[in-house]
């Protein structure tokens, strides 16, 4: 009751905040459509849930299985997937919510930096776009933060209790993402919060460097499991895909990295905002204290940023995420001292309207009007007007189910992989009135099976990508020659389409 009473303003703020956060959410969860990796993960852990022996199925992707895991818990207790796999971030999301607070209550010693933190993270646009969908981003961003906050009271404390958590927490981030070894490539940095005071400099030194190499190995051990599957080696290969292999990367060592931090640039202005940017900037100017912690959290931000400005090959804003939180202590400590030296309350409140107002109305848009929200239009592009988002999938889901009550029929789609046809998968294959196939590629002419299915029961090809003999994105080829029974339309120029084959 003592520890109650001592820190109520805290649990008052926090249970605030988690009412805030969850509303936020939660509300309206499901107004985006499902997005391509979101159809393709539910499905996975749809079949790993059925299936034990595809436990690591996300590997024959290239793809680690943590989130997938916890989506298989989900989809025992939510009944509609999308759902399901989307509460899986909001619980990620909340994980880091919670993470603020101590990492900022550990690296600037105060309550209330921790408390504006998670403040931050509620009302940030970025955590609110991928908070509420099935990727894997908002779970790379809690193992983040708290990788972070261990690394700091490790490299203060230097204790062995706190480097096997570290070791534990770094590798549920590996067992995640690939940038989970960012936790531990960055681990060495943390000295600079060492305490290097000359008493037994030598015996604590060695001590720090034996942890240090225990929490590596527990990483490491962790992410050995997927050794377990024969489909390991193929992370390697996925990992080309969106960066540049040493060797490539030393015939263009430079090439790239001024378009990719051009784009970063962008994106970090867009979900972050000039004001809040100018507080992260600000921090090590309004105080002098605290600047070897200021460092630290910079360097967690700007090194893999760098990195992946250097590196990368095929990027989205989403990879940058669990970067930008590490400004938020920063921002968070700019706003307390200002608080401090603003001696009016009327006056900070003002200061802080203005300094919000752009990030609340964006928050605001992407509640209700996404496509109109202030952020990266690739988002905007991928997650709602574009063919990767799923518009229309409710639809085709709904009118199948209705012909299916009819008696069998066959439904054939644009895609082998991806959104089709795993987004009618999650929904329609355990309906015995359903066979599902997907094609690709889709040329001129019908395919001959599914001309022969046409013959026994009703069939269906369902289109919804671009293709080089289509009028438009989602149209059949002209040569075939159909007429659309169900379109719906997503972004300019692009559509969901249906056509019954005679």
């Amino acid at each position: 009751m003592a520890f109650l009473k001592k820190h109520k303003l805290e649990f008052f703020v926090l249970a605030v905040l988690t009412l805030i956060y969850c509303t936020s959410r939660f509300y309206s969860i499901l107004s985006l459509p499902i997005f391509t990796d979101e159809a393709i993960y539910i499905r996975w852990a749809q079949i790993a849930k059925q299936d034990a022996s595809w436990r690591f199925i996300s590997l024959t992707d290239g793809k680690q299985p943590m989130f997938i895991w916890l989506m298989m818990i989900s989809l025992r207790l939510i009944a509609d997937p999308l759902l399901a796999g989307r509460v899986v971030s909001v619980g990620a999301g909340f994980m880091t919510l919670i993470g603020m607070y101590f990492l900022g209550k550990e690296i600037f010693k105060s309550n209330k930096i921790g408390l504006i933190s998670s403040c931050l993270y509620v009302i940030f646009p970025m955590a609110l776009v991928y908070d509420r969908m099935a990727l894997y981003d908002s779970l790379v961003g809690a193992f983040a933060v708290w990788s972070l906050f261990l690394i700091i009271q490790f490299a203060r404390k230097v204790r062995l209790d706190i480097a096997l958590i570290l070791g534990m927490i770094a590798g549920g981030g590996v067992l995640t993402k690939t940038s989970g070894f960012f936790s531990i490539y960055l681990l060495p940095l943390s000295l600079i919060l060492f305490n290097w005071s000359k008493e037994q400099i030598r015996n604590r030194l060695i001590k720090w460097l034996s942890l240090f190499f225990i929490a590596v190995a527990i990483t490491y051990g962790f992410y050995s499991i997927l050794r377990l599957s024969p489909f390991f080696h193929i992370i390697n290969e996925k990992n080309t895909i969106f960066v540049y292999p040493l060797r490539e990367w030393f015939a263009h060592p430079f090439d790239f990295f001024i378009g990719n931090w051009r784009a970063f640039w962008d994106w970090v202005i867009r979900y972050m905002t000039w004001p809040l940017l100018a507080l992260a900037v600000g921090s090590f100017f309004v105080s002098r204290y605290f600047l070897r912690e200021k460092i630290v959290l910079f360097l967690w931000f700007i090194l893999p940023i760098i990195a992946l400005g250097l590196f990368g090959k095929t990027l989205y804003p989403r990879f940058i995420f669990f970067m930008i939180l590490f400004l938020l202590p920063l921002i968070a400590f700019s706003l307390a001292n200002i608080e401090i030296r603003i001696k009016k309350i009327s006056l900070f409140v003002i200061f802080c309207v203005l300094v919000f107002l752009l990030s609340i109305k964006t928050d605001y848009l992407i509640l209700t009007d996404f496509d109109k929200a202030y952020i990266p239009q690739s988002d905007i592009d991928q997650y709602s007007k574009g063919w990767p988002a799923g518009q229309g999938v409710r639809e085709s889901v709904n009118f199948f189910e209705n012909e299916a009550k009819k008696g069998k029929i066959y439904i054939a789609t644009q895609g082998t992989f991806g959104l089709m046809p795993f987004a009618l998968e999650i929904y329609l294959i355990n309906n015995p009135n359903i066979k599902i196939e997907g094609y690709w590629p889709v040329g001129d002419v019908i395919p001959t099976k599914v001309t022969e299915e046409s013959k026994k029961n009703p069939t269906y090809f369902l289109f919804y990508q671009p293709c080089s003999s289509c009028a438009y994105t989602g149209a059949a080829p002209v040569q075939w020659n159909l007429n659309s029974i169900l379109q719906v339309k997503g972004g300019q120029n692009n559509y969901t389409s249906i056509y019954r084959i005679k």
